[in-house]
């Protein structure tokens, strides 16, 4: 049995247990779409998938209402047919019973809070008689499948492998308490004529494309309208100057295109007053003031007759489910008023006082025991697959003679800390300042942050340390990079062969750099040099991107670069000029400090890389979701982490694979 570990409180549905894992060790991360399964499911379920029971009747029952007396109450109590032994990691077992503590550990405070919330939801069925048939459930899962042009077949499917929400769970868990809660507030989710012309006008109406400079000092503010008034064409770069607003600054003011009804009302009025290329008064809104250029008047969306019914339906539907949101909300609230509810996980002198009691209901009990199972059925595979992980870890340090002490554990904190940039006045890191700001964006609690980041990937590091090296010439090109010539060019990244076959040729017919940002503005796929007309930072040498840099370093100013394929994306470059960097340092007095940031990026891509072999020669069998392997040999079937890339940004140096135990970069 594999030693069980002292656990604390526990922590929201955003694990910082498979983020950790994702993010920390994997070599490169290929993410999902998150799909929005459900509106308005948060109500009752907050944001876990939810699998208490709920009333699903076999589909030859299927003509047949459901009474809200026949719904079984929301519990998952353990069964003795459930296996004690969840997952055997090298011939080490991981029990039921540590997944259940870990499980709960991490996610028994939301889970606890849902399974009450769906247990007043069942009660208020029972009390004004709800009856929902299983035909409606069906109806309702092809109605959610429509909506994303799937077969109900295909989106379970979907569901399923992305969402890791099985076939019954939605049905049971997500479809019934919609449609339930639909019922319970049908009275409020009625949509008026005048709410359908304002959603089709926000969604489908004419818009304004503009340009803003956001100032809070008022006079300041005047000043600079008075000038863009006099130089209109200067507007945008007045804005990337003065705007205090950094997102827009940065694309020399350009903003998404302006809806209505969806701001501020003087803001709206004031932007669609203008015409193209007209400049507003100065507006104040929000203890702000703000100047608006029109650059374009986009005309509303016309429909034919059969797409435009079909788009109405579509906006009433998002209208009446954001009216069931709001419903939903006030719903609960007074259930919840009426209701004996004690929360006693959740209240750290009641769980010390009734360790074995997880709630009680108007008097009925909700028991750890069934809280752990509940937590097991929502979040076990994920909490395992972390489980399984630290095993590994565990076993190879233990057969390297390693082991990671609270020292290190410290040692990796303060080097994150200072990784980003958290540093006291003397050059120390600031740990407490980093611990709070992680904490909190991680909405986690300082033992978990240990156990699921920092200590991974000190083990790592322990484990891989010893290989890593740096040469001379790593610190050459690390020079280079930082302080060598660089490249300033336009680039306009495209989404196909043929695509960009045509921008080379209109950009090669017309010479000119305000030309290629506007094709660059209209045709890019890539968001930094779509919305910045081109621009982007400039291209040094050796910064992961070998075939831009080879390409861009052949050019002379106004020079257009040949296609550059880089995967699925094919990039176009313009030259601006060559740049050298000012003031450069000698090599000698940087060489310290470029040595510490290639050996961490070379230790964390050589960290990805081991952990990648230990998970693929490892013998796991995991009774939890059936997944077997019986372990390749070392370098069988084995693609090292830095073989996986991400096709890199014109401009931009790619980040790290593997990032040190802090939180988002």
């Amino acid at each position: 049995m594999s030693k069980k570990r002292k656990t604390t409180a526990p922590v929201n549905n955003n694990s910082v247990r498979r983020k950790n894992w994702n993010y920390y060790i994997a070599a490169a991360a290929c993410g999902v779409a998150v799909i929005v399964v459900c509106v308005g499911i948060r109500v009752w379920m907050g944001s876990s998938d939810a699998s208490a029971q709920a009333p699903v009747v076999p589909a030859n029952r299927a003509t047949q209402p459901v009474a809200a007396s026949q719904i079984p109450r929301p519990q998952a109590a353990a069964t003795p047919t459930k296996p004690k032994v969840v997952a055997v990691v090298n011939g080490q077992n991981i029990s039921r019973e540590e997944l259940g503590n870990d499980a709960v550990q991490r996610y028994g405070k939301d889970v606890v809070e849902n399974l009450v919330n769906k247990h007043l939801i069942l009660q208020a069925c029972q009390q004004q008689g709800i009856q929902i048939t299983a035909q409606e459930v069906e109806a309702e899962v092809t109605r959610m499948a429509g909506k994303f042009g799937l077969s109900s077949e295909r989106w379970m499917e979907m569901l399923q492998k992305e969402r890791n929400i099985n076939p019954q769970q939605y049905r049971n868990d997500i479809i019934w308490p919609t449609i339930a809660l639909r019922k319970l507030a049908a009275d409020q989710l009625n949509v008026a004529p005048e709410e359908l012309q304002k959603e089709w006008e926000s969604q489908h109406g004419e818009k304004r494309q503009v340009r803003m400079i956001q100032i809070k000092d008022k006079a300041r503010c005047q000043q600079v309208h008075d000038y863009v008034n006099a130089n209109p064409d200067e507007f945008g770069k007045v804005a990337k100057d003065y705007s205090e607003d950094k997102p827009s600054a940065a694309a020399r003011g350009l903003i998404p295109p302006v809806r209505k009804h969806v701001g501020m009302k003087d803001i709206e009025d004031a932007v669609f007053a203008l015409k193209e290329g007209e400049i507003s008064d100065v507006v104040f809104a929000s203890d702000f003031h703000f100047i608006f250029k029109c650059e374009k008047v986009i005309p509303a969306q016309r429909f034919d007759e059969a797409t435009q019914q079909q788009v109405v339906a579509a906006l009433r539907d998002q209208i009446e489910e954001k009216k069931l949101r709001e419903a939903g909300a006030e719903l609960f609230k007074a259930l919840q008023d009426k209701a004996q509810v004690v929360n006693i996980f959740n209240d750290p002198e009641k769980h010390q006082q009734q360790p074995g009691v997880a709630a009680t209901i108007n008097g009925q009990a909700l028991t750890m025991s069934q809280l752990k199972e509940e937590c097991i059925a929502r979040h076990g595979s994920d909490v395992l697959e972390g489980e399984i992980n630290r095993v590994l870890l565990e076993q190879h340090l233990k057969k390297a003679g390693q082991t990671v002490t609270q020292q290190d554990l410290n040692e990796e904190i303060a080097s994150a800390a200072k990784i980003y940039g958290y540093e006291n006045a003397d050059g120390s890191a600031d740990v407490d300042a980093w611990l709070k700001q992680v904490l909190s964006e991680d909405n986690t609690t300082l033992d978990l942050y240990v156990q699921d980041a920092v200590w991974p990937s000190v083990a790592l590091k322990k484990i891989v340390q010893a290989t890593v090296t740096v040469s001379d010439e790593d610190l050459q090109k690390g020079y280079q990079a930082n302080y060598g010539d660089q490249v300033e060019v336009m680039v306009c990244v495209l989404g196909s062969q043929r695509r960009a076959q045509e921008v080379w040729e209109m950009a090669n017919a017309n010479d000119d750099e305000k030309f290629f940002g506007d094709l660059a503005y209209q045709y890019s796929i890539e968001p930094t040099s779509k919305y910045n007309f081109g621009k982007v930072p400039p291209i040094r040498k050796f910064s992961g991107q070998p075939k831009i840099e080879e390409e861009a370093f052949k050019l002379k100013q106004g020079e257009l670069s040949s296609i550059v394929a880089l995967g699925d994306q094919f990039v176009v470059m313009r030259c601006v000029g060559q740049k050298k960097v000012e003031a450069a340092p000698e090599f000698d007095v940087v060489k310290e400090e470029l040595y510490r940031d290639i050996f961490e990026k070379k230790l964390r891509l050589a960290m990805s890389e081991r952990f990648e072999q230990i998970r693929t020669t490892a013998q796991i069998h995991n009774a939890l979701t059936g997944f077997s392997q019986k372990g390749q040999r070392p370098g069988e079937g084995v693609q090292p982490a830095s073989a996986v890339r991400t096709v890199p940004v014109p401009g931009v140096t790619p980040r790290s694979a593997v990032r040190p135990a802090g939180g988002t970069q």
